[in-house]
């Protein structure tokens, strides 16, 4: 039971992680700050679109381990981390690009 509780709070840690990239993603895009504007489009997508698909890969991710550790089975490697450190260094070279620009 213990297991099973610390893996949906993993798996809420990354839907709330996916709630503030959306809002970053508006915030970029809706203070329309002094930044070349189709790069900062393109920087508040990836942020946005990756707040969209987290919270799937997260659940695929949370079934995955709750199977395995209901079957006493080896935890599978979660693909989360990388679908977010992807779209961070993305979106973070687009906005330095952007203001570069």
């Amino acid at each position: 039971m213990r297991f099973s509780l610390a893996n949906e709070r993993t798996f809420l840690a990354w839907t709330r992680t996916a709630l503030a990239l959306m809002a970053g993603g508006v915030a970029l895009e809706a203070l329309a700050l002094d930044l070349y504007a189709p790069l900062r489009l393109a920087a508040s997508l990836v942020l946005i679109i990756t707040g969209i698909v987290l919270p799937v890969v997260a659940w695929f991710e949370w079934a995955r381990v709750e199977r395995r550790t209901r079957e006493g089975r080896p935890l599978p490697h979660p693909p989360t981390g990388i679908v977010l450190a992807v779209a961070v260094v993305v979106a973070g070279v687009l906005v330095l690009l952007a203001v570069l620009r």
